[in-house]
């Protein structure tokens, strides 16, 4: 959960919430919960490997699994794009050649380039790669909240008189750095007692994450007061407190959160196409495995030139606008799925009972709807158009898989 979203969103936070934006990080997380609590409760219940494409499929059959599964490939495809415009611009704090015009375009191609080859190339390498980056990406981000909540109190600002935060803009755009928790669930078959430990890892990462978001943006406060025009807020901040030293040590954070993130997704979502190819339900190109380093190859390649066509056109903001929407669907999909689940048993025995019934996931799902009605029109409009992409494979599929007397 704790990715690349945190160093660019506190900007938009202040912008939209001014000094009550660490309340909008605590309030994400409430709102969050019922979706985790019932996630919790679903992955309670199952002990494969699959995690929201296969609550979907015991729910609501193979085409709602189906798109669930491409509704994840998309979130993960819009996630990873607005990550990579977010290290570009981090990058290009240093290297102001490679912020803008051809120097952009040469680095994000570079970025995806390596990236792909990387994956193409072997799995053990790319896993090697994504740990090193994951461990080196919290260090900075402890040390600013520990400095910052340990320097000399300076009072955050107070609010203008006329000035009238938009809540709920602010939560659906915070809720970026919240989301991602449905990864964690995908190889639940691969754990040794997922039914017992996934719903206690889900609340234990909430209560941490949150007091963590909620901290930096209560120092970014404290410490940068142009955090709402702020390109790069946690490297700002850095510099703030520590110079020169700090915004590099920041950088190199940030750049290691954000390429472990890019290195995890363009290790796990290329294999989201190569299952729903291998299961069926996508052409057979996306399947084809490369003859010497046995990867998805074309799956890989698919991913990484579709990251590079949203990150050359596309801005932070409005791609992850796109991720966070296609997560809520896939939520509400997860939800629907849960009377039939129930209803047919399944799982019961380990399953986690919710202590307040049926009524958390109704609220999770009121809360993704009402969420959904704050999404502004080109983000609806690109993620339909993506979904039914999605649909026209997944019918072209079924077309080229008849006999040919039926075609």
């Amino acid at each position: 959960m704790i990715g690349a979203g945190i160093f660019g969103l506190g900007a938009g936070a202040a912008k939209l919430a001014g000094p009550y934006s660490p309340w909008v990080f605590v309030l994400c997380a409430l709102v969050v919960l019922p979706i985790m609590w019932s996630f919790a409760a679903l992955a309670s219940r199952f002990d494969g490997t699959g995690g929201p494409v296969l609550y979907v499929e015991a729910g609501l059959g193979r085409f709602a699994s189906f798109q669930t599964g491409w509704a994840f490939w998309v979130a993960r495809l819009t996630a990873f794009s607005a990550n990579l415009v977010l290290l570009v611009s981090a990058i290009g704090l240093f290297f102001p050649t490679w912020a803008s015009g051809a120097g952009r375009l040469t680095l994000l191609t570079l970025i995806c380039g390596v990236l792909a080859l990387n994956n193409v190339w072997g799995a053990t390498r790319a896993v090697g790669t994504m740990a090193v980056l994951t461990v080196l990406k919290f260090s900075p981000l402890l040390l600013v909240v520990g400095l910052g909540l340990a320097s000399d109190p300076i009072a955050v600002p107070i609010a203008e008189s006329d000035f009238a935060p938009d809540w709920p803009a602010a939560v659906l755009l915070v809720l970026y750095a919240y989301v991602g928790f449905e990864s964690g669930l995908v190889p639940a078959g691969e754990a040794r007692q997922p039914q017992r430990d996934l719903p206690r890892a889900l609340m234990s990462a909430l209560l941490i994450v949150a007091l963590l978001y909620a901290g930096l943006q209560w120092v970014s406060l404290k410490h940068l007061p142009g955090l709402a025009e702020s390109e790069r807020p946690m490297v700002d901040l850095a510099n703030a407190l520590l110079g020169v030293p700090g915004a590099s040590v920041m950088m190199l954070g940030l750049v290691a959160s954000v390429g472990g993130n890019l290195a995890g997704s363009m290790l796990s979502t290329p294999r989201v196409t190569y299952a729903l190819a291998r299961e069926g339900s996508l052409p057979t190109w996306f399947a084809s495995v490369h003859p010497r380093f046995a990867t998805p190859a074309n799956s890989i390649l698919f991913y990484a030139a579709a990251a590079l066509l949203l990150a050359t056109w596309g801005s932070f903001v409005w791609l992850a606008g796109l991720s966070v929407l296609t997560r809520l669907l896939i939520y509400l999909a997860s939800l629907a799925s849960m009377p039939r689940i129930y209803g047919n048993r399944i799982g019961a025995a380990e399953a986690l009972r919710l202590p307040l019934g049926p009524l958390v996931p109704a609220l999770a799902a009121a809360v993704c709807l009402f969420l959904l009605t704050q999404v502004g029109a080109s983000t609806w409009l690109g993620t339909l158009l993506f979904l039914l992409f999605g649909s026209l494979l997944y019918g072209l599929n079924y077309w080229l898989s008849r006999p040919a007397r039926y075609r």
